[in-house]
């Protein structure tokens, strides 16, 4: 019985541009995450989220309004 071992000295193409892609999409979904937005309306007390015409249930709506047409 034989066993063949190869080594790599480094990764292949298509491990670069896959990990390039992740990279890349990683990059892009926190760009679109909207968490600070939604803690800042959080600290904010109830009487200052109703003088901006919100509720404290209607945070997250507010933050994604352009995106999701609830």
């Amino acid at each position: 019985m034989a066993f063949v071992t190869t080594a790599h000295g480094g990764q292949s193409i298509f491990a670069r541009m896959g990990h390039a892609i992740a990279q890349g999409l990683v990059a892009y979904m926190e760009r679109q995450s909207r968490q600070e937005q939604i803690r800042a309306l959080d600290a904010k007390s109830d009487a200052e989220l109703a003088a901006m015409g919100l509720t404290r249930d209607g945070i997250v709506r507010h933050v994604f309004r352009d995106r999701f047409y609830i």
